[in-house]
């Protein structure tokens, strides 16, 4: 039943990794690009919005630049991304264009995703550009970003930009089937899982590395991806980008690569900034109580009754994960009060605060409207 409803998506957010566009030696697979651009295409001439999240820039700068291997250092990287970019996106363009279809390249960094005003701007010109029939190709700013203010993999882009423009389906063509039961370059009896309901601590552990060395995501970055596209009602699938017209196959129902399947709920946009996008600053710890009061129908709010710690030099106002006594981060909210200031209070009833502080803004550390449960 969960296969069957990917007939009715509209709008989807296609992502495609270095090693599924470019060989080993960093030369571009025009073989896979021209299969893509086809594919994206004929779904755009069906009707579907497609915007297409690529790897690929560095690796097909470091083709050009006549290096052995990958820099290591950020201006490196930086000098390969900015000659491998140009290159990347006329190739695009050039096989789009054999099929009719306008492309336009997006970069983002995550300035763009901490900034509340910014994050609009590329939701409006991405919206935009879809509306005109456009094809969308985003890739992060490689040649001027800075490593602190790097998304860092496109597979977490990808689930960035599906939040961003309110997709239906994210699907991340990857050189590996989907998640398996266990590595399958190690283990025989390894199945490929169809479809996982749920993001748990034993779905990261069935995660390996990356086994391409210009590639920056393995299978462990896709599931952090699947679980903030789920977490924002949005269904995920990985799928092998060998399978020839595998997003048309998936979009028709066909058991092809893992689904990873969205939450009922979605979240407002503001909350889907606030979960995905927003720079975490620190974090508190709740209790058990407080834990399961989170999880019930309609939420609640965080107490300082139901904190035993808190983590991090935050200010009030900033983003902070929520997590249990075990560490598992369960929800991303706004705290009315500062690092400080939740060491003072935390475990108090509400009408101690103004005495322990001298004032009191807030009855609540974070408000119900400024949560979101992951």
């Amino acid at each position: 039943m969960k296969r069957e409803s990917l007939k009715t998506v509209k709008r989807i957010v296609v992502k495609v990794g270095t090693s599924t566009i470019t060989y080993p030696n960093c030369t571009r697979n025009f073989t896979q690009i021209d299969r893509l651009a086809r594919e994206l295409s004929d779904l755009s001439n069906r009707g579907f919005e497609v915007i297409l999240v690529t790897s690929g820039a560095i690796a097909v700068g470091v083709e050009r630049l006549g290096l052995s291997e990958k820099p290591k250092t950020i201006p490196g990287k930086q000098a390969a991304a900015a000659v491998g970019q140009g290159i990347l996106m006329n190739t695009y363009e050039r096989a789009f264009a054999d099929y009719g279809k306008i492309v336009g390249q997006v970069l983002l960094t995550k300035t763009e995703m901490l900034d509340r005003q910014r994050y609009t701007n590329s939701r409006n010109t991405l919206t935009e550009l879809l509306r005109q029939g456009v094809i969308p190709i985003v890739n992060e700013n490689d040649a001027v970003v800075l490593d602190e203010l790097k998304i860092g993999d496109n597979d977490n882009m990808s689930s960035l930009v599906g939040g961003i423009v309110d997709a239906d389906l994210i699907v991340i063509l990857s050189d590996v089937a989907g998640l398996y039961t266990a590595n399958p370059n190690t283990n025989p009896d390894a199945e490929l899982i169809y479809e996982v309901p749920e993001i748990t601590p034993e779905t990261f552990k069935r995660a390996g590395g990356s086994d391409s060395s210009f590639g920056t995501g393995g299978m462990f970055t896709k599931i952090q991806a699947a679980q903030a596209a789920t977490s924002s009602g949005i269904n995920l699938v990985i799928a092998s980008s060998e399978e020839k017209n595998a997003i048309s196959r998936i979009l028709d129902g066909e058991m092809l690569g893992t689904l990873f399947v969205s939450k009922e709920n979605r979240l407002q946009f503001r909350k889907k900034w606030l979960a995905f996008a927003a720079h975490i600053e620190g974090s508190i710890v709740v209790d058990s109580g407080c834990l399961k009061a989170l999880h019930k129908e309609g939420g609640c709010s965080i107490l300082p009754a139901g904190i035993v710690d808190a983590k991090g030099a935050f200010e009030a106002g900033h983003t902070v994960s929520v997590l249990s006594e075990t560490g598992e981060e369960v929800a991303r909210g706004l705290s009315h009060y500062s690092f400080d200031e939740i060491l003072k209070i935390k475990g108090c009833k509400t009408s101690e605060i103004e005495n322990i502080l001298g004032t009191k803004v807030y009855d609540e550390v974070i408000h119900r409207d400024d949560l979101v449960i992951l």
